[in-house]
């Protein structure tokens, strides 16, 4: 086949997919508008999956099943009147994909309802298109109180050639005092949780402050030891509204990021008191808002009244630094992983890293390249994924689109495509590392394809652990150059190192615990109390619905939200969490989920 008839081939193939889909449309407004729970089951395969974010259920909501999905959505369509589903204009135009194993016809489309506009993803089955096997329906704004962006910017009336009067800066400075005036917001943690979320925020009309008590915006990274690099690809990174120079590196150093997030909570004019950390806070349900104690690094304290509190530290808290048989007779120096900088005072010193985790791994990567003699510990079965080609693998919905089309993509699936897809793709990947694996278990490492065989991405759903992507410590493992030993081989700690079950001793200079950090509920219950930790149970991790725990969505505690999670975590659902706020300042929601 010539060029030109693979054009007029192709162009052929995406208007049948555009008639297609438009044809599923039509037959779908005129459901939704009938309420007709019959009409709208005929729409989806039997097993067909819908995932609602906030259009019609204001919150997200998982369904499998065409009569259950059509129930779901007729309850809730009475109230929400989504209504006039189209093809969506200017984004990737309808073309067949497979999706978990699955042939599909994927389109984005976009809507509108009784309080704003949105935009949703369709995936209609290749073998039979007037069924869905898929449908994401998103809200994107509100109606009426729309991002700030763009032909809607602000004109800088206020401050521009302000003659006479405060200029850009001095209202800036004004701003981030909150003299005489409470933030609607208190935003506790400044990473990309943070950031994104009060940028997004900003440019909806919510008032915020970011607290974080670490010295300067970005120090969340910059703090952190001296070799790290993300070990994600730049190209799905970037924090909403401003993306990352098009000329900066596949892998971004821990510096450059950080300082990267001192311009854009600059730029993106974002209220942001450094050296401040939120102490403790209990809210008072009579008057709608927090009484929340911060205090400065130079011990000043102010209680601040936000209505809504957010937790953006992170999704762990402090390093978990377990009592273990002996540790406290090591007469050497003992750190965790966050804790470390870099190995250039072991040159020549022996060290033992107790895990085998991302940070664990990298910490012995660089203690290695120090001179250092460096052992790993390892403690239970680990996934290891190459940083390229594999981990690469899991975005491959952004392959060829613009990035807010992948966010969406990425958005669609329900808990058992999810799983399915994960386990297809983690099948890939380890094709693609047989030769690693091979020589990591030869080696005697304990290698895991992680829960249901669906490798890292589930683990850091279930528990945020477990798993390393490797950009080189494996081979040193692999050659011998890094020593491995297993954790059930050791006695005790003693003070010259670790005593063996054989009676010999594994001699160090340095331990280091690459023993992961204590889930958010402790931190929630230092903070809030045990009574609300209770109340709102676990953050993270699986909901029997397969959603995450607490993330992104009202809580059982008023008032109180938890987001984090990866780059395109923070920038795909700070705008859903932000909308569900405005939504509640501006009375389309009910303060509290029970009213």
């Amino acid at each position: 086949m010539n060029v030109a008839n693979e054009r007029v081939s192709q162009n052929a193939a995406g208007l049948a997919n555009h008639t297609l889909v438009e044809h599923w449309l039509e037959q779908f407004n005129d459901a939704l508008d009938a309420e007709s729970e019959a009409s709208i089951a005929a729409l989806f395969a039997a097993d067909g999956h819908w995932r609602d974010l906030l259009a019609f259920t204001w919150t997200i909501t998982p369904c499998q099943g065409a009569n259950e999905i059509a129930a779901l959505m007729v309850r809730h369509q009475r109230g929400a009147r989504v209504r006039d589903f189209a093809i969506a204009r200017e984004r990737t135009p309808p073309r067949r994909v497979t999706r978990a194993g699955t042939d599909v016809i994927e389109a984005i489309v976009q809507f509108e309802s009784e309080v704003g506009r949105g935009f949703g993803v369709l995936r209609l089955l290749a073998s039979a298109p007037a069924q869905a096997f898929q449908l994401m329906t998103s809200l994107h704004e509100l109606k009426g109180f729309e991002e700030k962006i763009g032909k809607r910017r602000v004109t800088g009336e206020a401050y521009s050639r302000n003659f006479g009067g405060a200029n850009w800066k001095d209202q800036r400075a004004a701003a981030q005092a909150y003299a005489g005036r409470e933030p609607t917001v208190l935003i506790a943690g400044g990473g990309q949780a943070g950031l994104s979320f009060a940028a997004t925020l900003g440019l909806i009309g919510v008032d915020c402050l970011v607290v974080d008590k670490l010295p300067r915006v970005g120090d969340c990274w910059r703090t952190r030891y001296h070799s790290l690099a993300l070990h994600n690809n730049t190209e799905f990174n970037h924090l909403p509204y401003m993306p990352f120079p098009v000329s900066w590196p596949t892998y971004l150093p821990k510096d450059m990021l950080a300082d990267w997030f001192e311009a854009y909570a600059v730029a993106m004019e974002i209220n942001f008191w450094t050296g401040t950390e939120l102490v403790k806070a209990d809210y008072d349900a009579a008057a709608g808002c927090w009484n929340a104690l911060v205090r400065k690094l130079d011990g000043s304290e102010r209680t601040l009244h936000p209505k809504h509190l957010v937790f953006a530290n992170g999704l762990v808290g402090k390093p978990n630094k377990p009592d273990l048989p002996g540790l406290k007779d090591f007469k050497g120096e003992v750190l965790h992983t966050a804790a470390f900088s870099d190995g250039a005072k072991w040159r020549g010193k022996k060290a033992l890293i107790l895990g085998t985790g991302t940070s664990a791994h990298d910490v012995a990567h660089d203690l290695y390249s120090y001179g250092a003699d460096v052992t790993l510990i390892q403690r239970g079965a680990t996934t290891v994924v190459s940083i390229n080609p594999s981990a690469k693998m899991i975005y491959g919905v952004y392959e060829g689109v613009p990035l807010e089309d992948g966010d969406l993509f990425a958005a669609t699936n329900t808990f058992p495509v999810l799983r399915k897809n994960l386990q297809l793709i983690t099948a890939r990947m380890v094709e693609a590392d047989k030769k690693m694996i091979e020589g990591l278990t030869a080696r005697g490492f304990k290698w895991s394809m992680g829960d249901d065989n669906a490798g890292h991405q589930m683990l850091i759903r279930r528990r945020y652990g477990g798993y390393f992507l490797d950009g080189g410590c494996a081979q040193l493992v692999i050659d011998g150059k890094i020593g491995l030993m297993q954790w059930d081989r050791i006695e005790s700690f003693t003070a010259n190192g670790a005593s063996l079950i054989d009676g010999t001793v594994k001699p160090a200079d340095l331990i280091v615990l690459g023993t992961g950090f204590v889930m958010q509920g402790e931190v929630i219950g230092n903070i809030l109390g045990e009574a609300v930790a209770k109340k709102v149970g676990p953050v993270w991790g699986l909901r029997p619905d397969g959603e995450m725990n607490n993330m992104w969505r009202r809580t059982p505690q008023e008032g109180l939200w938890f987001i984090g999670g990866s780059f395109a975590n923070c920038r795909t659902y700070s705008r859903y969490v932000a909308m569900q706020i405005k939504a509640i300042e501006e009375g389309l929601l009910p303060r509290s989920a029970d009213q």
